[in-house]
C-alpha cells in the first residue's frame, strides 16, 4: 500500500504496512529535493553536516571525494546504543516513520534510500535496536543509527524472526547493500522517531487501556454494591469536561439494567476510588486527547537537521530534532496513566476489605485460605513503582558534544518509561478484573448487567473462579493478558 500524506494515530494500525511503497507524489518531491542538493554542492559552499564534521566539528571542512565516507562513518560511530532491545512492533514503527518522515521531501536524501527501508519492512528486516542511548535532542541519534546500518550491510536484524548479520539476511532477501551519499546519513540519523515510536506505542495501548479502566471499574461498583447516582448526568453536566461526562455516561450504560444496582442501598455515599471515577478517568482522556494531537503532529513532521528546502531556495540549519514537546507529553502521559491504575488499586483494596457483607479477602473459608490477600500487596507493589517512573524525565537535561549541544530534552528516557508504567496500568487493572470477578461471583444469585456479565463470563474463560488458595499468578497473568482484547466489544 502507498503511504498517506498525512498519518493519524488510529493509521499505524493497519495490518499491512508490510507492503508499503512511496506513492509518486512523494518520490517526486524526493527526487527533485534530492537534485536541488546535488546542485547546490556543486557551488563549493560549506553546509553543516553535508560536507562538514558533526556536533562541536561542525567548523571541520570535508573534501567533496570523502563525503561518502563521512556519512557511513557517522552511522557507524553513533550506533552506541545499550541496553533492552527495542521491541520489534516499535522497531517497526520507527521504520515506518523514518520513512513518512524522510517521503516529505525535505531531507535531501535519495529516493533509494526510502525506498530501502520500506523494503525492510516488506521483506521483515528488522533491524537490532537497543533502548538506551538518547538524549532526545539532536535526534535519537543512537537507536537510529542502529535502525540504519544494515543499510549499507552492517549491524544485527531479525528476519523472519531468526537473528543474524544485516549482510545475510540481505543476501538472503536478494537486497544488495547500498552507499550513503552526502547528507544521507545525517538525514537517517536526526530526527525523533525513537522516541515517538515509543510513545505511538503506548498512547494505541492507552487507547484501549482508558475503555477497559471504565468497565473494570463499573464492574467493581456492581460487585461493592455502589451507588450509581454519582454516574448521573446532571452531576456532570455542570462541569463538562470532556473526558467526564463520556466516563460517567459510559459507566450509566455499563450498568444499565442491572439487577444489583436495583437493590437497596445501605450507604448515602461511596468512597471516592467509585463516586469520583468519571472525574479521574476522565481526566486520563483528556490527557490522552492532548497527546495524541502533539504526536499526531509530529509523526507528520520533519525532524531532521539541516533542511533542505528546494522551494525555498535555502538549506537551513535549526533543532526540529530537539524533542521538549515529546518528553513534556511524555511525561504528561505518564502521569496520567498513572492514576488510572492508583484508582483501582484502591478499588482492589475495598473489595478485599471484608466491607458489605463480601467474605474478607473475598476468601470462601476465610483464615484456612487468604484469598486475594496478596494480589492487593501485587498490586500496591506496582503502583508504588509507577509513581517512581512518573518522576519526570523533561526536567533535567546534560551537556553533550563538547557543549555545542547544551540542552537536551531526555525524551527518549520519558518515552521508554512511560511504556513500563503502561504495562504496569495494565497489570493493576487485570488484577481488579480478576477481584471484581471473584467477589461478583460471591453475589450470586444475583447478576450485574448484561454487558458486564458477558465480561464477567468471556474472562472466566481464563482465568476461574478460586474457592479455595490456589496459585494466583496463573489467573493473574490470564487477566493481564486478556485485556489485551479489544474493550470496544464490550461498550
Amino acid at each position: 500500500m502507498e503511504l498517506p500524506e498525512h498519518l493519524s494515530l488510529s493509521d499505524l494500525l493497519a495490518p499491512d504496512w508490510h507492503t508499503i511503497q512511496l506513492s509518486n507524489p512523494a518520490r517526486s518531491r524526493v527526487t527533485l529535493n534530492r537534485n536541488y542538493l546535488d546542485e547546490k554542492l556543486k557551488s563549493g559552499k560549506t553546509f553543516y553536516g553535508i560536507n562538514t564534521g558533526f556536533g562541536s566539528l561542525c567548523n571541520v571542512r570535508i573534501r567533496d571525494e570523502e563525503l561518502a565516507q563521512l556519512q557511513e562513518n557517522l552511522v557507524c560511530s553513533h550506533a552506541c546504543g545499550m541496553g533492552d532491545e527495542v521491541p520489534h512492533q516499535i522497531v517497526r514503527l520507527m521504520l515506518l516513520l523514518k520513512i513518512h518522515g524522510l517521503g516529505k521531501g525535505y531531507s535531501g536524501v535519495r529516493p533509494e534510500i526510502v525506498e530501502r527501508l520500506a523494503l525492510f519492512l516488506n521483506h521483515d528486516i528488522l533491524p537490532v535496536v537497543f533502548e538506551a542511548g538518547s538524549l532526545g535532542a539532536s535526534g535519537d541519534l543512537a537507536p537510529l543509527a542502529h535502525l540504519c546500518l544494515p543499510l549499507f550491510g552492517k549491524g544485527m536484524v531479525d528476519y523472519k524472526g531468526v537473528r543474524m548479520p544485516a549482510q545475510d539476511a540481505l543476501s538472503k532477501s536478494g537486497i544488495h547493500p547500498i552507499k550513503l551519499a552526502a547528507k544521507e546519513g545525517l538525514a537517517l540519523l536526526n530526527g525523533t522517531q525513537f522516541m515517538t515510536s515509543y510513545l505511538c506505542y503506548s498512547l494505541l495501548k492507552v487507547a484501549n487501556l482508558v475503555k477497559w479502566a471504565d468497565i473494570i471499574g463499573s464492574l467493581s461498583a456492581d460487585a461493592f454494591l455502589a451507588k450509581d447516582e454519582p454516574f448521573k448526568h446532571p452531576i456532570h453536566r455542570v462541569r463538562p469536561h470532556a473526558g467526564q461526562i463520556e466516563t460517567a455516561a459510559r459507566i450509566r450504560t455499563l450498568l444499565q439494567d442491572s439487577p444489583l444496582q436495583q437493590q437497596p442501598k445501605e450507604q448515602v455515599q461511596d468512597p471516592y476510588s467509585f463516586r469520583c471515577m468519571p472525574q479521574v478517568h476522565g481526566a486520563t482522556k483528556d490527557v490522552t486527547a492532548t497527546v495524541t494531537k502533539v504526536l499526531e503532529t509530529e509523526i507528520n513532521s520533519v525532524t531532521d537537521n539541516p533542511i533542505v528546502f528546494h522551494d525555498e531556495d535555502a538549506i537551513m540549519s535549526g533543532g526540529n530534532f530537539h524533542g521538549q514537546t515529546l518528553a513534556l507529553h511524555a511525561d504528561f502521559m505518564a502521569m496520567a496513566i498513572a492514576e488510572l491504575a492508583n484508582i483501582s488499586e484502591r478499588r482492589t483494596y475495598l473489595l478485599v476489605s471484608g466491607q458489605r457483607k463480601l467474605a474478607p479477602f473475598l476468601a470462601p473459608d476465610a483464615g484456612l485460605n487468604s484469598g486475594f490477600m496478596i494480589a492487593q500487596y501485587t498490586a500496591a507493589a506496582i503502583v508504588s513503582q509507577n509513581k517512581q517512573y512518573c518522576t519526570p524525565a523533561s526536567v533535567d537535561s546534560i551537556v553533550s558534544s563538547n557543549g555545542q549541544e547544551d540542552h537536551v530534552s531526555m525524551g527518549a528516557n520519558a518515552a521508554t518509561k512511560l511504556l513500563k508504567v503502561v504495562k504496569n496500568v495494565q497489570r493493576v487493572l487485570g488484577i481488579e478484573l480478576l477481584t471484581a470477578a471473584q467477589a461478583l461471583e460471591m453475589r450470586r444469585p444475583a447478576t450485574s448487567s448484561p454487558k458486564l456479565e458477558k465480561v464477567f463470563a468471556d474472562l472466566r474463560t481464563v482465568a476461574a473462579y478460586m474457592p479455595t488458595d490456589d496459585v494466583l499468578h496463573d489467573r493473574l497473568i490470564a487477566a493481564e493478558k486478556f485485556l489485551d482484547l479489544n474493550a470496544d466489544q464490550y461498550l
